[in-house]
C-alpha cells in the first residue's frame, strides 16, 4: 500500500475511535453527573533516514488518537425535592465504597439502604470525610444537608459528607456510567458546595454531539473514497503495465 493511503488510514482509524467516544457521550446524555469525553489527536512521526526519502521530507506524520479527556464543566441542576438527592455545585466528587475500593461519582441520587446506610442505586455506601460509610438510625427521620456537607437530623449532627478532588482531574477512569476510578491522589475540597434535593444532570449537549458525529462520519466517508480511488488508480496502472509488457 502506498504512503498516501497509509497516512489516510491512520486518520480513519482515529476517526473510528472518535465516533465511539461520541456515541458513548450520546448514550449517557441522560446519566446524572456524567462528564462528556473528548479525543486528543496528535501526530505520530515516522523518521525517514533512508536515501530514498522524498525531497524536503524528514518525517511522515500519521494521525494518532493519543488519549481522551473529560470536560469538567458542571451539568445543570434538576431539583427533585428528595432530601437524599445531592448535587455538587462546583469542583469535587462524592466518594462511595465499592468491592473494588473507593470510587468517585457526581451522581448524587442517594437513598437509605436496609441497614440504615446512605448509599447509591447500586448499594455502594456514601463515605464521610474520614472514608467511613454514613449511617443513620431509625430515630433520625428529618435529614438535612448543609452546603459544606454536614448531615444533620432532629437529633443533631450525624456526619460530614466527603467531597474530594483528584490532583489531576484528567487521570480518572470510568467504570460504568456513573463511577470513576482515580488514578491520581485525591484531596478533600476545602469549601464544597452541596445542594440538597437536587441532582446534577449530564453536561453532554446532544445536539452538539450529533453534529460532531455527522462531521466525523462525513470525513470518514471522504477518506474511504480517497483510499478506494488510490487503490483503483494503482490497479489500473498495473493492468496497463502488464498489457504493455504482454504486447
Amino acid at each position: 500500500m502506498d504512503l498516501a493511503s497509509t497516512v489516510t488510514l491512520s486518520r480513519m482509524d482515529a476517526d473510528m475511535r472518535a465516533m465511539d467516544v461520541t456515541a458513548e457521550n450520546l448514550a449517557n446524555a441522560g446519566t446524572p453527573g456524567y462528564k462528556a469525553e473528548r479525543m486528543q489527536f496528535t501526530d505520530w512521526l515516522a523518521r525517514q533516514p533512508a536515501i530514498g526519502t522524498p525531497r524536503g521530507e524528514k518525517a511522515i506524520a500519521y494521525a494518532q488518537d493519543r488519549a481522551t479527556w473529560r470536560e469538567q464543566a458542571s451539568g445543570a441542576l434538576s431539583h427533585s425535592g428528595n432530601p437524599l438527592d445531592l448535587a455538587i455545585s462546583g469542583d469535587g466528587y462524592f466518594t462511595v465504597g465499592t468491592p473494588r475500593g473507593p470510587r468517585l461519582t457526581r451522581d448524587g441520587r442517594f437513598g437509605l439502604l436496609p441497614n440504615g446506610t446512605i448509599g447509591d442505586a447500586a448499594g455502594n455506601p456514601l463515605l464521610d470525610v474520614t472514608g467511613q460509610p454514613i449511617t443513620v438510625s431509625v430515630a433520625d427521620t428529618v435529614l438535612t444537608v448543609a452546603g459544606d456537607g454536614t448531615l444533620s437530623s432532629e437529633n443533631g449532627q450525624l456526619a460530614k459528607i466527603g467531597v474530594v478532588q483528584p490532583a489531576d482531574p484528567n487521570r480518572i477512569t470510568a467504570e460504568g456510567g456513573t463511577l470513576l476510578r482515580a488514578d491520581a491522589p485525591t484531596a478533600p475540597v476545602q469549601q464544597p458546595k452541596i445542594v440538597q434535593g437536587a441532582v446534577e444532570e449530564s453536561n453532554v449537549q446532544p445536539i452538539a454531539e450529533m453534529t460532531r458525529m455527522i462531521e466525523t462520519d462525513r470525513r470518514f466517508g471522504f477518506l474511504a473514497q480517497f483510499v478506494q480511488a488510490e487503490s483503483d488508480r494503482q490497479s489500473s496502472a498495473i493492468d496497463k503495465i502488464l498489457a504493455t509488457q504482454g504486447a
